[in-house]
């Protein structure tokens, strides 16, 4: 009975978040075109293509339930920070809007306040992704970040964030049978820390390291980590293609909605470095964007994803061969998942 209880209170949550996200976008979009009526409509998606989305976040929802049960994470996890983020962020969300949209319809796509250094970055990384203000360079950024993303994915973030812990935690046993080693497990662009924090949840006892371009989201994660200050994560500014780690030091390394941002050449590149880092026996998982290969009859929605929400990269992407460009480099046994709108590739690093 507690159960069943427990499974109705994630749906509606699920359903809520779903609910809010959908109305925040009708609402805004309604806005923007009254303000900027010259924008072209967005092509509306087919019955079909909503017909096997909801099946597919149906499948989602009900897996993440699934994976508590199994222990592969407590039920709690579920259910945190449900609103927070909207309370303290919406309103400046919506304050940030106009400026969004005057940037769209100019089409400025690398737009950065005077005050932001650019210097030190990657060319690829200096665009404003999503339309976000600053791009990945300023606190408002941060702040925002996990909350338009919700939005964005109808409140389904975290709970595709989550599908890397059952196979993570798999892969991990047979070094968990070897308690006198400390596992290790790196987080690539980790953003705010959304990744870190629920892979903590599945595996409390690891030792945890993240790397991201930008300082404003390690502030970021340092402050949503620092929660749990006993067991803090190492946390590093630094380029993926240059990870400052010796060799053969992960047990595992994970990279959650990357790819997609970087273009063909970084992602090799990033993809060697993460097996530079792995050690013999270790696993790297990938979550990211489905591909065309995986959903051709979403192609429609892909190919609008990136003109909407200025991907540059994501085109590319969405053709590209993942798992050739994971066995170049040496990554073999190399699992493929679909989950809602996200793939995941579990690659293994021979031994």
């Amino acid at each position: 009975m507690l159960e069943n209880l427990t499974k109705l209170s994630y749906q509606t949550c699920q359903q809520s978040k779903n609910y809010f996200s959908l109305g925040h976008k009708i609402l805004s979009t309604q806005l923007q075109n009254l303000l900027y009526p010259q924008q072209q409509p967005t092509k509306r998606v087919s019955p079909e293509a909503i017909a096997k989305l909801q099946n597919r976040l149906n499948q989602l929802l009900e897996t993440d339930w699934q994976d508590t049960q199994k222990g592969i994470y407590p039920e709690s996890v579920l259910f945190e920070n449900e609103w927070q983020d909207f309370f303290a962020y919406y309103p400046q969300l919506c304050l940030d809007l106009p400026q969004t949209w005057a940037r769209i319809t100019q089409k400025k796509y690398q737009a950065f306040s005077p005050e932001i250094d650019q210097q030190g970055y990657p060319s690829y990384y200096l665009q404003n992704f999503h339309h976000q203000t600053n791009g990945y360079l300023s606190d408002l950024s941060a702040n925002l970040y996990d909350l338009q993303v919700e939005i964005l994915f109808g409140g389904t973030a975290d709970p595709m964030r989550r599908r890397i812990l059952s196979p993570l935690k798999g892969e991990l046993q047979k070094f968990q049978q070897q308690p006198q080693k400390q596992i290790r497990i790196l987080d690539v662009a980790c953003g705010t820390g959304r990744t870190l924090k629920l892979i903590r949840s599945a595996l409390p006892k690891v030792s945890l390291f993240g790397v991201d371009l930008s300082p404003a989201y390690l502030r970021k994660a340092n402050q949503l980590l620092s929660q749990n200050p006993d067991d803090l994560p190492q946390l590093l500014q630094a380029n993926a293609e240059e990870l400052p780690y010796l060799d053969n030091y992960f047990h595992a390394v994970t990279s959650v909605f990357l790819f997609h941002e970087l273009p063909a050449a970084a992602r090799q590149t990033v993809i060697e470095q993460c097996f530079r880092v792995t050690k013999p026996g270790g696993v790297f998982i990938i979550c990211d964007s489905i591909q065309v290969s995986d959903s051709a009859e979403l192609t429609e929605m892909i190919e609008g994803f990136a003109k909407t929400f200025h991907e540059p990269y994501y085109q590319d992407y969405t053709k590209d061969d993942l798992i050739d460009r994971l066995e170049k480099v040496g990554f073999r046994n190399i699992e493929t998942q679909i989950h809602f709108l996200s793939k995941y590739l579990i690659a293994h690093k021979p031994l």
